[in-house]
């Protein structure tokens, strides 16, 4: 049973539409903090999109991420998790990042996580356009050493670079995690892979290194159950991070992002995946890609925030278990 510090405050006492708004209403907690040490899972926002090539906006996630979760209750529907309760959940803040460079803020980004994983947190993040994850990786590597991943994204993200030698964009990271000797490519898996291409480059590196590629037809034909039975096989029961680009979902439930790919999950789909999850040893999962300028409906947010809750339900239990 988790410190009664740690649960959020409920809609029950005070209005959802009332407050400072942090994570799923969780205490904020930042470094330094006299609780801090006794925090279990954290919840981080990363708000920087400097990898993006093309719509930017994801910079302004985890705000508008922040706001949405308000409407998070305490209890998950089907299988009953009561992540509060099973662990110390807490809202660490944001990662303050250097707009103007993108090496800065990624040092920046990993000098924050290494914090949080001296502490002994499992960080769960809010980005943030895909590049944070590396950063992000970087740090989780220095502890478990090479981690297998489960990622749902239309993209690979394993492109070597952009614009004749740009090497760290959101189209980058996964290519430089497998070369920095951050993630085991023979315990990665992507999941709902589509949409128009360049080339094969990102496809013959992943078919060359063992990374598996399931592309949207084969998730489509096979059903998330078959899909993440394989995934959790991939995986296998070491160290494993989950990286979630909202684009895996069809831009008819989640518009508000910055490369949308039609023919994607519909968003029950989306929390379907994260429930196959459990059972893995995560170490650290993140959410990334939810663009405001984009959302006019707020829609895209409240499913980010949706799978997050999703996410800290299976991470949680594999706490309290």
């Amino acid at each position: 049973m988790s410190d009664p510090f740690f649960h959020p405050v409920s809609g029950f006492d005070l209005p959802r539409f009332a407050g400072v708004p942090t994570f799923m209403r969780l205490p904020y907690v930042p470094h330094g903090h006299e609780r801090y040490g006794d925090v279990q899972i954290g919840l981080i926002g990363v708000p920087w999109d400097s990898g993006t090539t093309n719509r930017p906006g994801p910079r302004h996630g985890p705000r508008q991420l922040r706001d949405a979760s308000t409407m998070m209750r305490a209890q998950h529907p089907v299988n009953g998790t009561r992540p509060y309760e099973a662990a110390n959940c807490a809202d660490l803040g944001d990662v303050g990042p250097n707009p103007a460079d993108i090496i800065d803020s990624m040092d920046r980004i990993t000098a924050f996580y290494d914090q949080v994983l001296a502490a002994g947190i499992k960080p769960l993040t809010a980005g943030g356009d895909h590049l944070t994850s590396l950063p992000v990786l970087r740090s989780l590597a220095k502890v478990h050493g090479p981690m297998g991943m489960v990622h749902f994204d239309s993209h690979t993200d394993l492109f070597h670079s952009y614009f004749g030698g740009t090497m760290y964009t959101h189209g980058t990271p996964f290519r430089r995690a497998v070369e920095e000797g951050l993630l085991d490519p023979k315990r990665v898996v992507q999941i709902g892979l589509r949409g128009t291409m360049y080339d094969t480059e990102d496809r013959d590196f992943a078919a060359a290194n063992g990374i598996r590629l399931i592309l949207i037809e084969e998730f489509h034909a096979r059903g998330v159950e078959d899909v993440m039975a394989e995934a959790r096989e991939i995986a296998g029961s070491g160290k494993t991070y989950v990286s979630y680009d909202i684009d895996f979902v069809d831009p008819t439930f989640a518009p508000g992002t910055g490369t949308p790919e039609v023919g994607g999950p519909n968003s029950y789909q989306a929390l379907q995946v994260c429930r196959e999850l459990a059972g893995l040893d995560i170490v650290g999962a993140d959410m990334v890609e939810v663009s405001p300028p984009f959302d006019t409906s707020g829609g895209t947010a409240f499913l980010g925030v949706s799978i997050m809750f999703e996410i800290l339900c299976v991470m949680a239990a594999q706490a309290g278990a």
